[in-house]
């Protein structure tokens, strides 16, 4: 697909972890999920979030930071693999591209909680220059 624009074309990542995004509509517990399928990103920004809705206090905010960067570090894999040069589009409307902005917006969250406001910032810009922002990734959940 060609860029009009000049930049690089969006990076869609493949429909890899559908039994896992299954699961959780179903109700499945997202830690049994990340066991089984550790790569889901969804999975552990679904954990992230959670946490972070769990609680003001430290340890849900070092523990969801901890679920958010694995969910994080999952989603570059994975860019990486389809073929992302570390800029340009992650379309949120594409469901699978959906677990890395995710958990890179509890990342965000996580660490301006706990004080880590440089990397909280790095994370809410690196929304924005994936297209979209963290109001857009919010109303995924």
């Amino acid at each position: 697909m060609e860029n009009l624009l000049g930049g690089p074309p969006p990076t869609l990542l493949p429909d890899d972890h559908a039994a896992a995004r299954e699961g959780l509509e179903t109700g499945e517990d997202p830690a049994r999920l990340a066991a089984t399928d550790p790569s889901a990103g969804l999975v552990w920004a679904v954990l992230a979030e959670q946490t972070l809705d769990g609680g003001d206090d430290v340890v849900h905010a070092v523990t969801a930071y901890a679920y958010a960067r694995t969910g994080y570090h999952r989603g570059l894999d994975a860019l990486r693999r389809a073929g992302w040069r570390g800029q340009g589009p992650v379309p949120a409307d594409h469901v699978p591209n959906q677990g890395f902005l995710r958990a890179l917006l509890a990342l965000a969250e996580a660490a301006g909680r706990i004080g880590e406001d440089d990397e909280a910032q790095r994370c809410e810009q690196f929304l924005v220059d994936s297209g979209t922002s963290a109001d857009e990734v919010r109303a995924l959940r």
